[in-house]
Order: C-alpha cells, then structure tokens, then sequence
C-alpha cells in the first residue's frame, strides 16, 4: 500500500491513498449493509476511480446506482445507472439498470394537482424495461406501474377536464374527456369521463350525443354510480335498487331508455 500527498493551492493537504480493490469493495459493501449507503455509494465510486477496468469496476458503478436510491437520490442514481448502461450495454445487470432509472422516476411521482412530466418520464422508463426484457424479474412489477402510471395521467387529464367543465368551457372539458377515453381506455377513470361527457354534451344542447354516450357507459359500465348519474341526467329520475323488484336497477334503465 502506498500514499501519495497532493497539495492544492492552499496549506491545506489531500491525502489519496490507493488501496486494493477488494478492500475498497468490501469496505463499500459493509457500509451498505450497516445501512450507511450514503458512504457506500462513495466507496463503491472510489472503487471506478482506483481501478477503472478492473471487473469491480463495472459491479461498483451499479452498487453505487442503487445506493444514492437507497438515500432517494434519484437524480443521482439516474445519472450513474445511465452512465452504467452507456460503458457496458449489453451487460447481464442491464436490465436492473433500466429498472433502477424506471422506479427513480415513478417514486418522484407527483400528486394530479401538479405538472406531470416526472410521470411521462417514469412510464417511457417502465415501458423501456418490459420491451426490452420482457422475460426478466423487473417486467412484471413494471407493468404493474405503467398501469397505475397510466391511470395517474388519466387522473390528470380529468381534473383539467372538471376544471373546464365547472367554468363552462364545455369544448375545451369535452376534449379532455374524450382523451381519457381513447388513450386510458384500461385506467379507472373512463367511467367518470363517460358521464362527464354525457353532462358536457347536455350543456350544449347535443343531446343526441349525450343519448350515445349514456348508452355506451350503460352498456360498458351498467352497474357503476356513474351511469346512475347519467340516467338522472338524461331522464330526470334517481333511481336505486327496488327490492321488490328482480332486475337491477341498470337493467330497468337500460330497457327503459336505451
């Protein structure tokens, strides 16, 4: 083991110590299971910076990725899992890399009420790790979060349309109803969104436009709150379940008026 000094402008003194690349490892790898990975993450970069083509090297640039995620630094943990994949692509972690990126991006998810771009980003990221590795452990768990992904940015896209419909802007509401429809057709959001174009439509007098919309949320959504509200607006009747009867109350309705 030997020690260089480096002296900086000032009467200050660095010391640099060159160590063998397993004590640096090792010593990186210890921290992260005390659960110091803020320490571990510059141990682990210490490791590229001493020995730079050694096989460490390429195992440490990914322990220090998940490191800065284990302290939520994702910005960090974004940069050197990127880093990572752009010095070794075809690697056999590659695909841990892009799911560390993809769930970087997810975990900075904001609520609806903010700008949406991280959620843009986390989707393109969690469908980066399902294309490319469909087979591998992180693809299932990625599609679990593209789904709740989706319905996040369908959320978004019907508070703006709430927003519109509130204040009349029944074209603009519209517009954003109808996106929700076409583009999150699986999210949870598409029976609000029928009803609310059934009341936009309403609004501006289209009323055969509401009668195809009421009929398509009855027929995809027969038992939801949503198209007992659209029924109401349609027919100007609230009805619920009438025990004395055998058929459901979306039943009568459908039959009623559809």
């Amino acid at each position: 083991m030997m020690s260089a000094a480096l002296a900086g402008c000032s009467s200050d003194e660095v010391t640099y110590e060159e160590r063998p690349v397993e004590a640096i490892y090792n010593q990186a790898m210890d921290r992260l299971l005390n659960g110091e990975s803020e320490l571990a993450a510059v141990d682990f970069d210490e490791v590229e910076r001493q020995h730079p083509y050694s096989v460490w090297a390429r195992k440490s640039q990914l322990m220090a990725a998940y490191s800065h995620y284990l302290e939520n630094n994702y910005d960090d943990t974004i940069f050197t899992a990127q880093r990572f994949l752009q010095l070794h692509p075809g690697n056999r972690d590659a695909p841990y890399a892009y799911y560390l990126i993809a769930i970087s991006y997810y975990e900075q998810i904001a609520d609806i009420g903010r700008e949406q771009k991280i959620t843009e980003l986390a989707l393109d990221a969690l469908r980066e790790v399902v294309d490319r590795y469909p087979a591998s452990e992180y693809a299932r768990d990625a599609g679990l979060k593209i789904d709740l992904a989706r319905d996040h940015l369908a959320g978004k896209e019907m508070e703006i349309g709430r927003y519109y419909l509130d204040r009349g802007h029944y074209g603009a509401a519209i517009n954003r109803f109808r996106h929700v429809v076409k583009f999150y057709e699986t999210t949870s959001h598409v029976p609000e969104a029928l009803h609310r174009l059934t009341e936009a439509y309403l609004s501006l007098g289209i009323n055969d436009e509401a009668k195809n919309t009421a009929s398509v949320l009855g027929y995809n959504y027969p038992g939801s709150e949503w198209y007992l509200d659209s029924y109401a607006l349609m027919t100007g009747e609230d009805q619920r379940l009438d025990p004395t009867e055998d058929q459901p109350w979306y039943s009568r309705m459908w039959k009623s008026v559809f």
